[in-house]
């Protein structure tokens, strides 16, 4: 199954169109978000594409991808958004608007297994087995033909899976709880920025 990959450098085309539902991924210099540079941003309308940004990490001036991030009326899925919000927060200093999280409906959805990572996802809803090998490869310089297409893979195949994981939570009356526990997520990404990275609910 062919991607269409295309690597765009610090921003997106102005006359770029996306659709109102967009898959979002990012990848980072590592986890540590004062260390460790956001470098690269993925995005997929789940027609098998893959935008992938380069950011210009001198400034991140991206006019146009922070333009479609704040857009509240693009809905945005992201796969364990607490990461992903994080370094787009300290780094484009955007507030992304309209989000879903495949981790947390996952987590809420399929209580019959522990592994809610996106190879375990991609693997039961898309039947492909994919190798996350290139997870903590060097991102921060020119990109390699494998690098584009693994940054590819973590978003191509969120749409099918924030379907399906839609479809389980709505039939086990539990979409409410979801929808109830995402807005938590900005408050969630705050409390990260401020250090404080623990559960605050915990005793």
């Amino acid at each position: 199954m062919n991607i269409d990959i295309k690597l765009h450098k610090e921003d997106l085309p102005v006359q770029l169109t996306l659709s109102d539902k967009i898959a979002i991924d990012c990848e980072f210099m590592g986890l540590n978000v004062e260390r460790d540079p956001l470098c690269l941003v993925q995005i997929s309308t789940g027609e098998m594409d893959a935008h992938i940004i380069q950011l210009n990490r001198h400034n991140y001036s991206a006019p146009n991808l922070k333009r479609v991030l704040a857009d509240q009326n693009i809905n945005k899925i992201f796969h364990y958004a607490r990461a992903d919000l994080l370094f787009i927060k300290k780094y484009l200093e955007v507030d992304v608007k309209n989000i879903e999280c495949t981790k947390i409906m996952s987590k809420l959805a399929r209580s019959y297994s522990d592994k809610h990572g996106l190879k375990d996802l991609i693997k039961e809803f898309v039947g492909i087995d994919i190798s996350k090998n290139l997870q903590s490869s060097d991102f921060g310089g020119k990109l390699s033909d494998k690098q584009l297409q693994y940054c590819a893979k973590d978003v191509v195949y969120l749409h099918e899976i924030h379907k399906n994981l839609k479809e389980i939570l709505m039939r086990e009356k539990r979409y409410d709880l979801y929808t109830d526990t995402i807005k938590f997520i900005d408050a969630r990404v705050n409390l990260d920025l401020a250090s404080f990275s623990s559960d605050i609910w915990s005793h």
